[in-house]
């Protein structure tokens, strides 16, 4: 059975206005893996958080579930208090990305299934 994942990676440079990530590169930003069953359920609760859509461009609220998403420096908290508040260890290593992102004011790229 395969199961769906998404991927999250720490952005190394802030991304340019103009510039778009339309490409799936998750070796690029060093992307840990998180099953689809672990973020289809806080989807609702992501809704409330401030991202982009592939582009600075695009702002919304949200993750692209099936597209690139770009998590700004100033959402991780809202970010970090979703996954907190999900008692399972398997949000471990996504809480320690988030927290590294967080301390150096970097962007997280989120690739969607």
């Amino acid at each position: 059975m395969i199961v769906a994942k998404h991927e999250f990676g720490i952005m190394q440079k802030e991304p340019l206005a103009k510039e778009r990530f339309d490409t799936y590169e998750p070796q690029k930003y060093n992307c840990i893996a998180v099953d689809d069953d672990f973020i289809e359920p806080i989807m609702i609760d992501l809704q409330d958080v401030d991202c982009y859509w592939h582009t600075l461009q695009k702002s919304g609220k949200g993750f692209a579930y099936c597209g690139i998403t770009l998590i700004p420096p100033q959402s991780m908290t809202a970010f970090l208090k979703i996954l907190a508040s999900q008692s399972k260890k398997e949000y471990i290593p996504l809480i320690t990305l988030v927290n590294e992102a967080k301390e150096n004011s970097r962007y997280i790229i989120h690739f969607g299934i």
